[in-house]
């Protein structure tokens, strides 16, 4: 294991999350330097069985959220597990949940309960809906959340009328990350004042206003000035556009951009003579048509051609990458994102190294993920448990 250097190296927190949300959150956490014990039961977390996997229960999706981490098997249900979780909540300066708030008081695990153990715990409960309303005992996934944000129903808006998800789970990694800075909000709380607090992240509201920051549009004033919505996001022709042999990502944005543009074509005259090219603010009333005309010029050259010519122009570009494209991209490799390491059961495996550079305080990868409780006899001999009893049957 390499020596803890991030930021939060000292902090400890128990980590009685699953899937993916809570995971995702305290990945990056333990990343930062906090010593992360997960708890789970025999069973494992659900997300141990998703993706390719070379042993059972060690599913890609989960080792690539559940890196640093030491893993503990508990029964949280039983007398000697539930007093072991309270041995070590004690000492922890942070719980993290995604189980529902009904069943935490009846484990008798809720913020008070916790509270009466350690009174500067900061208690964080991620949740689907805020508890003061009334979707507050529904379930919460991510296709769900995507849902009833508003997400698909805003795809369909730019593809023709296809509702469709984000083929990422956008949903609990933006509530996550949400989470992550609550987390350390809280933490700065305590820091300057020695007390804790109980932090509820929502992710119907996280992602309600993540989507609607773009589109509230006329219905951000009262009464509304015009309809929801964010024409240059919902324009059908914004999208990778098509070469003559493939894809690229273009964004002709600013006035200059547009001059140079219309140069690159050798038409400047007529970007002179037209206002919806020469003029931001016209150009933000007609995006369907701006779009419209670049979609038609870019399928005329090659995108070598193209990325020559746009590369000179100082007009933004990208490829359109593949994912096997990506994992070999060259600014990828330079920055070293991704590293090989051996794992004791996994053998060799990419796995991403932390992407936030600290320059006094670096993070890295000090751990493999984790098998299904393998840290549990470890974390019980440092805290005095007996591990018997309070580990999870199956």
């Amino acid at each position: 294991m390499k020596k803890n250097s991030g930021p939060l190296a000292g902090i400890r927190i128990v980590d009685m999350s699953s899937v993916l949300m809570g995971p995702y959150a305290t990945q990056i956490l333990a990343d930062y330097g906090a010593d992360v014990i997960k708890i789970e039961d025999a069973n494992g977390d659900l997300l141990r069985l998703a993706g390719a996997m070379r042993s059972p229960k060690m599913g890609s999706v989960f080792l690539h959220c559940n890196r640093n981490k030491r893993s503990v098997v508990i029964d949280a249900k039983s007398e000697a597990g539930h007093a072991a979780l309270m041995k070590l909540c004690k000492d922890a300066d942070i719980f993290v949940s995604n189980v529902r708030p009904a069943a935490l008081k009846r484990l008798k695990m809720g913020y008070q309960d916790l509270k009466a153990h350690n009174p500067d715990i900061i208690y964080v409960s991620l949740v689907g809906y805020g508890q003061r309303g009334p979707y507050k005992d529904r379930p919460a996934f991510d296709d769900l959340m995507q849902g009833i944000s508003g997400i698909p129903a805003l795809a369909s808006r730019a593809n023709g009328g296809k509702p469709q998800y984000a083929p990422i789970n956008l949903a609990d990694k933006v509530a996550g990350i949400s989470a992550v800075h609550a987390i350390l909000a809280a933490l700065v709380h305590k820091v300057r004042t020695g007390r804790g607090q109980s932090v509820e992240v929502p992710m119907f509201e996280v992602l309600t206003q993540f989507v609607l920051s773009d589109h509230m549009g006329g219905y951000s004033f009262e009464p509304a000035l015009g309809p929801i919505g964010y024409n240059r996001l919902l324009s059908p022709d914004r999208r990778p556009y098509e070469t003559k042999d493939g894809f690229l990502s273009i964004l002709v944005y600013t006035d200059g951009h547009w001059k140079r543009f219309f140069q690159l074509l050798g038409r400047s005259k007529e970007f002179e003579r037209t206002p919806m090219f020469h003029d931001h603010a016209t150009r933000t009333r007609s995006y369907d048509e701006v779009y419209r005309f670049l979609a038609a010029e870019i399928r005329k050259k090659t995108s070598a051609e193209w990325m020559e010519g746009l590369q000179a122009s100082d007009i933004p570009y990208a490829p359109m990458h593949s994912a096997e494209e990506l994992i070999n991209d060259p600014h990828i490799k330079a920055v070293d994102l991704i590293q090989t390491i051996d794992h004791p059961t996994e053998g060799k495996m990419r796995m991403f190294a932390p992407p936030i550079i600290f320059s006094e305080t670096p993070s890295s990868i000090r751990r493999h993920p984790p098998r299904l409780g393998e840290h549990t006899r470890e974390v019980f001999e440092e805290f005095g448990i007996p591990t018997e009893p309070a580990a999870a049957k199956k």
